[in-house]
């Protein structure tokens, strides 16, 4: 058995701009908004797997294309050659700590665009890997009402600094965890345990932050865990994900489902 996975079939595309920056945007579906982020190394099938599992279950789902070639299986070449031209853009800044990036004011942008043509009461943004950290730097809009953060690892977890940056600047770490204590604004944060990627300093220095408004699913990647994840076991909502009830992955997938509708509704 292998990760759910689809191609662009019955996806619809066109440029956005926002922020300064202009990207393709893939859209499918109908009911409240999520702006689902790619991970490396872009929106390749099992990304497009999840986008239309959102999609099944009630929700309209944009997919901005920021590196890679839309539509193509995750391969390791095409993997290096995106992380690799990500890790040099400014838009991401990869390596910088307590850093506003410029893809959060595009992301922002693509929300509020979202949220004015969909009902409910806001959106989900739903980041993953490279991108994780942007999820919650959205959510400074008051259009976000349900940031997702899976596996978020820039910026790249290289030092103690790094290890402990959230991946947002502290004026938009403190707007979110404002709208956290005053608006009852909730994030959910999802990694494997061994994920060294994802260091958990980087979680605990938000859930100190955000406190109860931070939900963290980690799940066990050790050695000899009942599921035979890997050490280097990575991708949550993705990659890692087998439709078989109790299966850590595809719960944690569930319970994603189960927030967006919570948030959203």
């Amino acid at each position: 058995m292998t990760a759910p996975q689809a191609d662009l079939s019955g996806w619809s595309v066109a440029p956005f701009t926002g922020g300064g920056y202009t990207h393709d945007v893939y859209r499918k579906g109908t009911g409240p908004g999520v702006v689902l982020i790619p991970e490396i190394p872009g929106i390749h099938l099992e990304v497009l797997g999840l986008g239309n599992h959102l999609v099944d279950n009630g929700f309209t789902v944009v997919i901005p294309s920021l590196f890679g070639v839309p539509g193509r299986a995750k391969t390791t070449g095409s993997i290096v050659t995106s992380l690799a031209r990500a890790c040099v853009a400014k838009e991401f800044a990869a390596f910088a700590t307590n850093k506003q990036r410029p893809v959060s004011l595009f992301l922002r942008a693509l929300a509020r665009d979202l949220n004015a043509s969909t009902p409910g009461k806001g959106v989900g943004v739903i980041g993953q890997c490279f991108t994780g950290g942007f999820a919650l730097a959205a959510a400074v809009d008051d259009s976000v009402l349900a940031p997702v953060l899976s596996q978020p690892s820039v910026p790249l977890p290289l030092g103690r600094a790094r290890r402990r940056d959230p991946g947002l600047s502290e004026s938009e770490l403190a707007t979110v965890a404002g709208r956290a204590a005053n608006e009852g604004l909730c994030a959910l944060g999802l990694r494997f345990s061994e994920d060294s990627v994802v260091p958990a300093e980087r979680f605990a220095v938000l859930k100190e932050r955000l406190g109860d408004a931070f939900e963290v699913i980690e799940i066990d990647s050790s050695q000899g865990n009942e599921y035979g994840f890997g050490k280097s076991a990575h991708s949550v909502l993705t990659t890692e994900v087998r439709e078989v009830d109790g299966q850590p992955a595809y719960e944690a997938r569930k319970r994603v489902v189960e927030f967006l509708t919570q948030r959203l509704g």
